[in-house]
């Protein structure tokens, strides 16, 4: 499985974008997908994710309310609408997904929990 994010670029402060991650190479089913980010300082944090059964939906709480994670079945592909850009949103951003469906509830926001990790995306947040 290939995971490829695009969407990135700069914006200023308070603007949008959307990231969408397309999975590709094969037959699989994905059971969670998330979105990680990388920060200049080297630090990979959480961001959001989406359980496709009951179409669960969880936020860190510094994108909570500004941040959108929604998923196409059809396309294989997750997006993430990023809103009410901050300059501390500047980061590499990573779509991740879990084809085992073994991923618990207090696992979501671990990385390491997911099978796939793909190429990021640079999102720079100017001020």
């Amino acid at each position: 499985v290939q995971l490829q994010a695009s969407g990135g670029g700069v914006v200023q402060a308070g603007g949008s974008l959307k990231l969408s991650c397309a999975a590709s190479g094969g037959t699989f089913s994905v059971y969670h997908w998330a979105w990680f980010r990388q920060t200049p300082e080297n630090e990979r944090e959480f961001v959001a994710a989406f359980r496709w059964r009951g179409g669960i939906t969880y936020y860190s709480d510094s994108v909570k309310g500004r941040f959108t994670i929604s998923r196409d079945n059809a396309k294989n592909t997750v997006y993430l609408q990023m809103n009410s850009l901050r300059p501390e949103d500047t980061a590499v951003y990573h779509c991740e997904a879990d084809t085992k469906g073994r991923i618990i509830t207090s696992s979501v926001r671990n990385p390491g929990a997911y099978d796939y990790w793909g190429q990021g995306t640079l999102v720079t947040v100017s001020s």
